[in-house]
């Protein structure tokens, strides 16, 4: 299969469907959800296809750092246009879908590496729990950026242009907090099993993983024990939430981006 054209119309698509969404916050457009799911939906349909050949270009059971990226971008996505249906994420994609699309590029033209390991049903879980905690605090953290620009809009008392066009604060931070708790479960299990079903997480590959996971996960649960102890919200909330995600993001990718890309390990 030729990798680059199959990232290329996934791109363009990715673009368009994050585009159209940008412009419907900004009132330029009128709001389309259904055309903006399927416009996403075509491209997951063609990034899928690039996930299993990078998987199968892997020397090893563990993906590499363009394959991993590669594939929670993809589960991400698919938990945006699930997720959808059901509570009002959309928004998300205006960040998600570009950076989806920008990632598959970048996949096509970088090596990727993988590590030899037995790919247990203990294991699978670990890899499966991780990726959907990693996609839902993601999509928590895109929709912390817009709490923020809606409370920031709210406070200068400028309630035309994007406010319009999401739903209420109350509603945007009820969401924001759904998703964390539900992303703090997925990580929780993610923890919890590579402890059980890894042979020794703080072997020298893993120990960053581990160590900033865990700190991601105290960042996390600090903020919803502060939402339902002292009733934490806004910019609070917003804070707490991508500092989470950042621990989070250097804990999944930090490490592979430097040994894989950097230093060529």
């Amino acid at each position: 299969m030729q990798a680059l054209p199959f990232a290329t119309m996934a791109f363009i698509l990715y673009i368009a469907a994050g585009t159209w969404q940008g412009m419907t916050l900004l009132r330029r457009v009128p709001p389309r959800p259904g055309m903006v799911r399927i416009i996403a939906a075509l491209g997951l349909l063609l990034h899928i296809p690039m996930v299993v050949q990078l998987l199968g270009q892997a020397p090893g059971l563990l993906p590499g750092f363009t394959t991993s990226a590669t594939l929670f971008m993809a589960v991400a996505v698919n938990v945006v246009l699930v997720a959808s249906l059901f509570k009002p994420v959309l928004n998300a994609g205006v960040m998600l879908f570009p950076l989806a699309g920008i990632v598959l590029i970048v996949a096509t033209g970088l090596p990727s590496q993988g590590s030899e390991t037995g790919l247990t049903p203990g294991i699978l879980l670990h890899a499966i729990s991780s990726a959907l905690a990693f996609a839902l605090l993601a999509i928590a953290a895109v929709q912390a950026v817009l709490v923020g620009l809606q409370n920031q809009a709210l406070r200068h008392h400028h309630i035309r242009g994007i406010v319009q066009s999401l739903p209420p604060l109350t509603t945007m931070e009820r969401v924001l907090f759904e998703l964390v708790w539900a992303g703090v479960l997925l990580l929780t299990l993610s923890i919890a099993s590579g402890f059980i079903f890894l042979d020794n997480l703080f072997a020298q590959h893993l120990v960053h993983k581990t160590l900033l996971s865990i700190i991601a996960w105290l960042v996390f649960t600090t903020l919803l024990v502060g939402r339902y102890r002292f009733g934490w919200r806004g910019m609070r909330a917003v804070k707490w939430t991508l500092a989470g995600c950042g621990f989070l993001l250097l804990a999944y990718f930090g490490s592979k981006f430097v040994l894989e890309i950097l230093l060529h390990r």
